[in-house]
């Protein structure tokens, strides 16, 4: 099991989780506009850190996008592994194509 899987697991278990005590559980209290309003925040942070070429920050950031990505996710019912299985198709194809296939 991958560390994106295993923190998607985690994060889907803690929808019934107490708000006081998760922050996870807090995002997905306050609905699915405030996770993804969240998710672009912290893209947001992880542009400057890469406009800024902070690679500390940059690093952090994107932890956090990735994290409040699965949130996102997690909030609109979208299983990582099916996002996953997208990405599995769409290797070994050039990008250019896969765009114009659609």
């Amino acid at each position: 099991m991958t560390t994106l899987t295993r923190l998607y697991d985690t994060i889907d278990a803690r929808r019934a989780a107490d708000p006081d005590s998760s922050w996870t559980a807090k995002l997905f209290a306050k609905g699915p506009d405030k996770c993804a309003e969240k998710f672009g925040e912290e893209a947001v942070e992880a542009i400057i850190a890469a406009v800024k070429n902070d690679r500390d920050e940059l690093t952090n950031e994107a932890a956090d996008v990735l994290y409040h990505l699965l949130v996102m996710l997690a909030s609109r019912d979208v299983a990582l592994s099916d996002v996953l299985a997208v990405l599995e198709t769409r290797m070994g194809q050039s990008g250019i194509a896969e765009k114009a296939s659609r």
